[in-house]
């Protein structure tokens, strides 16, 4: 998905700088999509800070349930 949001960003003319990339990412699809994919950009959201989470703070782990409705939640921004 984040993927997804940075080609539709650059797509656009843009380019996310500095810190917090990822979340400026985010935020740029929730503008840019608007209400349609609110829900979306808000499930794009929440694996944002899962993964930050992952990678930072390996003491709080992801279920595979969780993670199997990621990778299906991830699929969708690839049809935009």
């Amino acid at each position: 998905m984040l993927r997804a949001g940075r080609a539709l960003m650059l797509s656009e003319g843009y380019r996310p700088k500095g810190r917090d990339q990822h979340k400026t990412i985010v935020v740029f699809c929730a503008a840019i999509l608007g209400e349609q994919y609110k829900q979306l950009v808000n499930r794009f959201n929440r694996m944002r800070v899962k993964r930050h989470h992952f990678i930072y703070e390996p003491e709080k782990p992801i279920s595979k349930t969780e993670a199997i409705g990621s990778i299906q939640s991830a699929r969708e921004p690839v049809n935009w």
